[in-house]
């Protein structure tokens, strides 16, 4: 395989090229150059790496060479854990396919009327994008058909699992031709991602890419707080590092209402996120922190997953997740793209446990109290 990493070493279409050098596709990241060449053979593939890594890229590539835009028919369907993931999905993948004539990209979730869709997909569609949970509802409706599907994405597949949609992936899985190509893409490795692909997976190529976000990228700091001052600490700390824009994670959304209500009492800009607000609602706090409306975003982590948000300068652990893996997916929303970035942890002294199982692995400032 040859060791040239940039974008024109690859075996495209003259059109896509000239597209990649105008997005400014030059040269591959780690897991493009890792990747894209086995999935441009027709290889199906399991790819491990950190968030934030290119990995649109490296299945979108593939899945649009493939493609046949004289047919209306759903040839490539991405699967994705949530809403928010698949709108940025598929805004990628209409840059790419600015390559080809007429492709449609549809966006199929939940949160919105399904009539909408149903009328979309029956003027005809190249691929899909959404959530197992939506995808099923029209498979179930009749009306989707995956006869014509010829690349099965799975993207953030471990997130996906984490969210209880292993048997959903597997009815959808089991829609497609079993001639197709199946890409898996995941931060980590759970077990449930070994047991989909020696069910759907035909000889894969594996790619594990190990390394985390960068520890000159993001600087990792651990406070221990008593419990009651918690909240609290969440504003010493926004006052002390002063940035322009930090996503604060809670354990539960009980949490996140009591530290907003904190931070407005404090004149922060700050807003929520979890999983009881209706769609609408969702993307409105999306748009007003994307545009620097609000300063502060509080979020659970069943709403803050997949969410890629640009110049994130601080990720605030307002509870400690027991979940290493969870860590890493909460600090990798910052330092994206080459920035640099924050990650400040609060634990009390009942949480230790927690730390020591996340620094275990990783390399952190710890400091101790906050006054």
């Amino acid at each position: 395989m040859t060791t040239d990493t940039s974008f024109s070493s690859l075996p495209l279409a003259p059109a896509m090229q000239a597209n990649l050098q105008q997005l400014s596709y030059l040269s591959m990241t780690p897991i493009q150059a890792a990747s894209l060449p086995h999935a441009l053979a027709g290889h199906d593939l399991i790819a491990q790496a950190k968030t934030g890594s290119g990995k649109t890229a490296a299945f979108t590539l593939p899945l649009l060479a493939k493609l046949d835009s004289s047919r209306f028919d759903v040839q490539a369907l991405v699967l994705c854990p949530t809403r928010e993931l698949a709108d940025q999905v598929t805004q990628e993948i209409r840059r790419f396919a600015r390559a080809e004539d007429n492709v449609k990209v549809l966006t199929l979730c939940g949160g919105t009327p399904m009539r909408p869709q149903i009328a979309s997909l029956e003027h005809g569609a190249h691929i899909a994008v959404g959530p197992p949970g939506r995808i099923m509802d029209h498979l179930e409706r009749g009306t989707l058909s995956l006869d014509a599907v010829r690349t099965l994405v799975l993207d953030e597949a471990d997130r996906m699992l984490d969210m209880g949609f292993f048997d959903d992936i597997v009815s959808v899985a089991r829609k497609c031709p079993k001639e197709r190509q199946t890409l898996l893409f995941s931060a980590t490795y759970p077990e449930g991602i070994t047991k989909l692909s020696q069910q759907f997976l035909r000889n894969p190529r594996e790619i594990k890419l190990t390394e985390q976000h960068s520890s000159a990228k993001i600087k990792q700091c651990f406070y221990q707080v008593e419990d009651h001052e918690q909240l609290h600490a969440v504003g010493l700390l926004l006052d002390h590092y002063r940035p322009v824009s930090t996503l604060a994670f809670c354990n539960t959304k009980n949490q996140c209402r009591d530290l907003l209500d904190v931070l407005r009492a404090q004149d922060f800009e700050a807003l929520t996120l979890h999983g009881e607000l209706e769609q609408r609602e969702r993307d409105q706090v999306l748009v007003q922190f994307a545009n620097r409306s609000c300063s502060v975003l509080v979020a659970t982590d069943m709403a803050a997953r997949g969410l890629d948000i640009a110049q994130l300068e601080a990720v605030i652990n307002v509870d400690v997740t027991p979940d290493p893996e969870v860590h890493v997916h909460r600090i990798g929303r910052t330092g994206r793209a080459g920035e640099e970035g924050w990650a400040l942890s609060l634990a009390s002294m009942d949480e230790m446990g927690r730390v020591g199982a996340i620094e275990e692995g990783q390399k952190a400032e710890v400091e101790w109290g906050i006054r």
